[in-house]
Formats: C-alpha cells, structure tokens, sequence
C-alpha cells in the first residue's frame, strides 16, 4: 500500500537547524498564510532557539534535538522571569517548526509532542474609567490626528495592528454629519480576517474633521500619516497614545486598555453581546463574554464610589 506521507528512515540527511529553519521560513509560512506579525514572532523566537541549542548544548542538527533541550529552554525562560503567556507563545513556535520538520520527514517525531503549554497568569484587563477616558478627549482635543485616533479606538475596539493598516479607502463615512451620522469601517484583523464595524457620529466627526486637514486625502492614501508623509506604524501609533496618557495623567494603561474600555462600557451600558463580538473580530463568544464580569465590577466600583 502506498502513502503520501514522508517516512523518516536513519540514512536521511541531518541537515543544519538553521538551514533548516530557513527552509521553514520559505516555504511552510506560505503554506499556512501566517499574518506577517505570526511570522516575525515565531521566526524571532524560533531563532533564539537554535542559537541556544548551538551556544549551550551543542546541537547543530534538526535530529539532535530532544525533548530535554525544549523543556530545559522553557524552564530557563521562566527563570529569567517571561511571563506564561510568552513562554507558551515560543512553545507554539517551536510546535510549529518540529511539527514542519516531522511532516517532511527530517525527524521521526516532533521532540514538542506532549510537552504541555506553559500556565498562563490570570491578569485584570485594564479598563479606563469615564473620567479616565473623558481626560483623554481633553488631551487630544486640540489635535485633529490624535483625537481622530483616540475617537476611533474608544468607539470601534480595533487593535493598534488594524489601525495602522487603515487606509482612506477603508473609511466610509456619511454624506451629512447631522445626527444619527453613521459610517463604516473596513478592517482587516487577525488571520487575514476581515469585518465591516460601525463608525457611530463621534467617531465620523473625529475622522471628517482629522481628513479635512489633510492634502493627500485621496482614497488610496493610509489614514493616519505621520508628518513626513508616509502612514504612521503601530510603534507610532503607541507613542501617540503614550503621550496622551501622561498628558492625561493616566497610569498602567496602553492602547489595548482602549480596546477594552470599549467592549467593558459597551457591555455595561446593554449592548448585545454579539454585537460587541462582531466588532472586536472575536471568533469565540466566549471570548468576549469575558466582559460581563468585567463590566459588572466597574459598575460595582462606580455605584460604590459615587454613592447617593
């Protein structure tokens, strides 16, 4: 009986692991349409890796590596103090590369089989409060560009890798910017998935206003540029936010935190759950529903705080 699965037999050539690393990088994420920051990730740990292997163990060869050496490497990453969450990304990067290797039948069997994932710690999403985010506007008010970003990560939830690959193609927003203004949000998420999101008026009059400034607002043209031309990049993007933050004098909170100040008020104020999950991109309504607990402790808090 025939087969197309390779068969690893003992006279196959041990190759080296970076060329074979290289062979992965060329070929396997082509195949499986990794998003370009899964690629930088995995191949940025993944090279790690190999240089570990070669620089403590000695190990050059894809057939030479063993289990031992992947779990004496996470162990030594939990040492040094990586969180569970990162410890378990480089763990899913190597899965990958033996797994890679396993299917073309350089090794036997992937040395990651069994090993389990590394426990993640159960952190608090940050979420800002009304007075928080209202301090925000205040910061960026007197910027069309920033508060045009500040409006649209408060009233859409997108992520800062979304944001950055906006262009003005991607905006729809109404004829009129008489009440309700209603436009439309093209983006593009995570797994080359994309979604349509509602851009409510707030958010159409941030966008209306930051584009009227603009002269290069032809529909091709990225959304958000820096002041030299080309499109701001996520780093760029975070600075923004960044400064507004201290402007704002607001501690502990990223552009994330926006992301989920969105979803939690949009829960606590009755938005169907559904709704919220279609517009952060969630392909799991469990995920989202993450948000109930979250916005019932801030209206908790609230209650609690202001008092009658």
């Amino acid at each position: 009986m025939t087969t197309n699965t390779p068969h690893w037999h003992a006279d196959t050539p041990t190759l080296d692991l970076l060329e074979c690393l290289f062979d992965y990088a060329g070929s396997y994420f082509r195949l499986r349409n990794f998003a370009q920051a899964t690629r930088r990730g995995y191949l940025s740990d993944q090279l790690l890796f190999v240089r570990y292997l070669k620089g403590t163990r000695g190990v050059s060869r894809v057939t030479e590596v063993e289990r031992a050496h992947i779990i004496e490497y996470l162990s030594q990453a939990e040492r040094s103090g990586l969180r569970g969450r990162t410890r378990a990304r480089k763990l899913a990067a190597l899965r990958s590369f033996f797994g890679y290797l396993e299917e073309a039948g350089r090794i036997p069997a992937s040395p990651v089989r069994g090993i389990p994932r590394p426990k993640q710690e159960a952190t608090e999403p940050r979420v800002l409060t009304e007075a928080e985010y209202g301090r925000l506007r205040t910061a960026a008010a007197d910027d069309p560009r920033s508060r045009a970003i500040v409006e649209l990560f408060l009233q859409t939830g997108i992520r800062l890798s979304e944001a950055a690959t906006l262009t003005r193609n991607d905006v729809g927003l109404p004829e009129s910017q008489g009440l309700p203004a209603i436009g439309s949000l093209h983006v593009r998420g995570k797994g080359r998935k994309e979604r349509t999101v509602t851009l409510n008026s707030r958010a159409c009059e941030a966008l209306s206003a930051y584009l009227g400034t603009r002269a290069d607002a032809e529909r091709g043209a990225v959304l958000f540029a820096s002041r030299n031309g080309p499109g701001l990049t996520p780093r760029g993007i975070q600075r923004i936010i960044d400064k507004l933050m201290r402007s704002a004098g607001i501690a502990g909170a990223t552009v994330h935190t926006l992301r989920h100040t969105f979803a939690t008020h949009m829960v606590r104020k009755g938005t169907n759950l559904r709704v919220v999950q279609e517009a952060l991109g969630h392909s799991s309504l469990q995920t989202t529903s993450r948000y109930v607990a979250l916005a019932r402790e801030l209206m908790d808090q609230q209650l609690e705080a202001y008092a009658l």
